[in-house]
């Protein structure tokens, strides 16, 4: 499937496209983002090399990513509001890992979950035959907005990951959600 579209309000989350380079290069200025993400775009190349690394990774079927867009009433396109993905997907594995990033502008509207929500539902659904029955969600203790939507989206705590720079320069979070989630 090239898109899924999560509920209320409706947001798109479809492959990444060249065309995004310039709109991701102004994402990615955000100083929040960069702290919490290593998304390596400085210029419009930095971003079309992102993207085609995203690319890259759906053609391999290993990794895949997603835009995650607003729509808007008055175009068939609409705005980009953040990032989510599928990645470490190997098939006959137990596992996978999700990781996502939001815009400045989108933060504290929902996005995040929403779109970790249809994800996680799309993975489950679609790799369920491969033998998907996990799934992996890091991010630093200090990052409080990414552990409240992992929470908010299912994705139990598991246990407190130690850094390890300079990749993961300070201590994380691993959260795990199974393709039944536990009761609330």
């Amino acid at each position: 499937m090239d898109r899924i579209t999560a509920q209320a309000p409706a947001l798109v989350l479809r492959p990444w496209d060249p065309a995004d380079a310039v709109d991701l290069v102004g994402l990615c200025q955000d100083p929040a983002l960069r702290r919490w993400t290593n998304t390596p775009v400085d210029d419009e190349a930095g971003a079309v090399r992102w993207i085609q690394e995203q690319q890259r990774g759906r053609a391999a079927g290993h990794r895949f990513a997603f835009a995650i867009v607003e729509p808007r009433a008055t175009s068939s396109e609409g705005r980009l509001a953040g990032h989510v993905v599928l990645k470490n997907v190997t098939p006959g594995a137990a596992s996978a890992e999700v990781g996502y990033w939001t815009a400045a502008h989108a933060r504290g509207r929902g996005v995040a979950s929403r779109a970790l929500r249809a994800l996680t539902d799309w993975a489950f659904t679609t790799f369920a035959g491969d033998g998907l029955a996990r799934l992996e969600l890091l991010h630093q203790v200090d990052n409080a907005a990414s552990c409240g939507v992992a929470r908010k989206c299912g994705y139990e705590l598991a246990r407190l990951l130690p850094a390890a720079p300079p990749a993961f320069p300070g201590d994380g979070h691993l959260h795990v959600r199974t393709r039944t989630p536990p009761s609330p």
